[in-house]
């Protein structure tokens, strides 16, 4: 398991892009890891075959556990080929089917399917859950819920066996209970199990929060929150109880931004080799509206406010498999080209899972841009311990009533976007997130046509 930040203690086994047997090459991804930070890939550190895989998909190890072993010589593979390895002797060794019991509907069900009451977090739960995609497939196909069985495979882990005398006994396995989990007031949950105080240095939260028991409904697929979805859960709960949430709206007119995009853009991109898209400008805006408003860039600690002097902007990259924030370091150092560069790297390898753990921390504000997905405003949640998130709703052409130098009104179309600015009125006044925005609003609307490279 590698080290994959200072901060990083230990790594869960996402998904093997290898299985054993299989032909590997230096620096070719053989396995996922999710950590606290971020989902990475992880390349081979040689060239060989996957001779021995020890750790599980869902199983979370310390760094620098060893986790599987690559054989170098094919040969000695080949001839110690016929030797199992931990994970199959296991599976090799459990029984084929256990003492049939009885279910609530009277049909007869294998023992091996008898429901489980064990802690969703520990290993064996997350093993279960993490059947392979065939075994999955078929459970969804037939309506039977994988939670509820006990597998004759490692640590009750749910085989296509198990699956197929599951359906041949016309049994429906149900969910088990999951047992309440409530926060105490006064606290709020983070990754990793930590506390952190309530909001305000000690002021205890609105009672406690116990988590409402969810019924399945015939049909239903139960599937197990990735490393990352249970991340973004947990932060976006603790920030609705830690930040003063409120949200004030802008209508910013960009038709002079895209004037100058449209008429720089080709000469931009053949230049640097980048697409030139509205975000730099607009991350150029905020960076130094964030100079004029300092407390946008602030973070509360206890009864203190701390007032930072980096400028690191988080973008909000959507991803497939869940929502991750890269950070571009030291924005208002940057040219706009510098902007664009840093923008779409780090975006690129977001979807890539190339990321490092120090590329997702450290944002002093964040920009959210839900417009290129069509919707035209939003609420952003503040991300903690920041004070302030800006979203960026569609931009697309509208009918405006504007003001000639002759002081007569017309209807014109200009290009133009929502903006949002979420801010935590603990220590941001609505003024001054209002002047913020005011400000951002007028440098676009007044960009200059110099400066663009």
């Amino acid at each position: 398991m590698p080290q994959m930040g200072e901060s990083i203690a230990e790594g869960t086994m996402s998904r093997w892009l290898k299985q054993v047997g299989d032909e590997v090459k230096r620096d070719e991804p053989i396995f996922e890891i999710s950590t606290d930070k971020v989902d990475a890939e992880i390349p081979s550190p040689s060239a060989g075959v996957l001779a021995e895989v020890s750790v599980t998909e869902g199983q979370t190890v310390a760094v620098g556990t060893v986790v599987a072993r690559i054989e170098t010589d094919k040969a000695a593979f080949a001839a110690g080929a016929a030797a199992p390895t931990p994970v199959a002797a296991a599976e090799a060794a459990a029984p084929e089917a256990a003492a049939p019991a009885t279910a609530p509907n009277g049909a007869a069900v294998p023992a091996a399917l008898a429901a489980s009451g064990g802690d969703a977090n520990t290993f064996e739960e997350r093993v279960r859950t993490k059947s392979s995609p065939l075994v999955r497939k078929m459970a969804a196909e037939h309506g039977i819920e994988i939670r509820g069985m006990q597998g004759s495979g490692v640590a009750g882990r749910v085989t296509k066996r198990d699956l197929e005398a599951a359906i041949a006994s016309g049994a429906t396995p149900q969910v088990p209970a999951q047992p309440e989990v409530a926060v105490q007031a006064g606290q709020a949950l983070v990754s990793g199990g930590a506390k952190a105080p309530a909001a305000g240095g000690g002021a205890a939260l609105a009672g406690d929060v116990k988590a409402p028991h969810v019924e399945s409904m015939p049909g239903d697929i139960v599937e197990p929150m990735s490393r990352i979805r249970q991340l973004t859960a947990e932060h976006m709960v603790l920030s609705r109880r830690w930040n003063a949430h409120v949200t004030s709206f802008f209508e910013v007119d960009l038709t002079r931004v895209a004037r100058i995009r449209a008429a720089q853009r080709a000469k931009f991109e053949a230049a640097t080799g980048e697409k030139l898209t509205f975000l730099p400008f607009i991350i150029k805006a905020v960076t130094d509206g964030l100079k004029q408003f300092p407390t946008m860039n602030a973070a509360v600690r206890g009864n203190e406010i701390v007032l930072r002097k980096q400028y690191n902007i988080g973008i909000a990259v959507a991803l497939d498999w869940g929502l991750i924030v890269p950070v571009i370091k030291n924005a208002d150092d940057l040219s706009l080209t510098g902007l664009t560069r840093n923008l779409n790297d780090l975006a690129n390898r977001a979807r890539s899972k190339q990321l490092k753990p120090q590329e997702v921390q450290g944002a002093t504000f964040t920009i959210t841009n839900p417009g290129v997905f069509g919707s035209l405003m939003g609420t952003p949640i503040i991300p903690v311990p920041t004070s302030g998130i800006m979203g960026v709703g569609a931009i697309e052409k509208r009918a405006k009533v504007v003001t000639g130098p002759d002081g007569e009104d017309t209807i014109a179309v200009r290009t133009c976007s929502y903006f949002s600015i979420s801010f935590d009125h603990r220590i941001v006044d609505g003024a001054d997130a209002d002047r913020f925005m005011a400000f951002v609003k007028k440098a676009l609307e007044s960009y200059p046509d110099a400066g663009l490279f």
